[in-house]
């Protein structure tokens, strides 16, 4: 018998609630075979991310898998903490800049988001929430000039301008067709369920 936690060779260690449990005899874990609680069933953590991606809500989630939604929300946390955010540095790209608008519960306690993409690849290079100002705005445009672009594409927000070089900066109607494209998808209801589980 394999210990599930570092494959290890463990052992027979008594009855527990008329079940057999086992005993790891180089980490000490114990654990059964099968768990009445599905939650610690060992891929429980993949259905939850295929659900996800599904556009299931954290209730039919504990519904489907027959375990509590606080279960479920620690999970997804957990989940959400294990992704490791890709590392864009490929030079002389495109880049959009953007910003939409989100709220938590009530639309009067709104907020900002502004981020960037690669024009190409539609690789989220950075973002941020809050204000659109021209402090919080830098560290992002920054973050893209550092990959030395071939253009940087925004809407007509009057901040972009004294923060973006002038011969790499683009502004007119459709040049940011993609980043906006993409917007309307992160505010699709199912789509931004999904959005819970990560960060971009």
């Amino acid at each position: 018998m394999q210990c599930p936690k570092c494959r290890s060779r463990s052992v027979k260690n008594g009855f527990q609630s008329g079940k057999q449990r086992y005993k790891c005899t180089f980490c000490n874990k114990k654990f059964h075979l099968k768990y009445t609680y599905e939650s610690y069933n060992k891929h429980a953590n993949s259905f939850i991310i295929s659900l996800l991606k599904e556009g299931c809500g954290i209730r039919s989630i504990s519904r489907v898998l027959k375990i509590s939604k606080k279960t479920v929300l620690s999970r997804m946390l957990k989940i959400a903490n294990e992704i490791k955010i890709p590392y864009f540095n490929k030079l002389g790209c495109k880049f959009e800049v953007d910003e939409m608008w989100t709220f938590i519960k009530r639309k009067e306690d709104f907020t900002w988001i502004t981020y960037a993409i690669e024009q190409q690849t539609k690789s989220v290079i950075d973002f941020f929430v809050g204000r659109k100002t021209k402090d919080n705005i830098r560290p992002l445009i920054n973050k893209i000039l550092l990959l030395q672009p071939k253009r940087i594409y925004t809407d007509r927000l009057n901040i972009y301008p004294s923060l973006i070089p002038k011969e790499i900066h683009k502004c007119f109607q459709y040049c940011a067709n993609k980043i906006e494209r993409m917007n309307l998808t992160l505010r699709t209801p199912d789509v931004a369920r999904m959005a819970t589980a990560r960060i971009f």
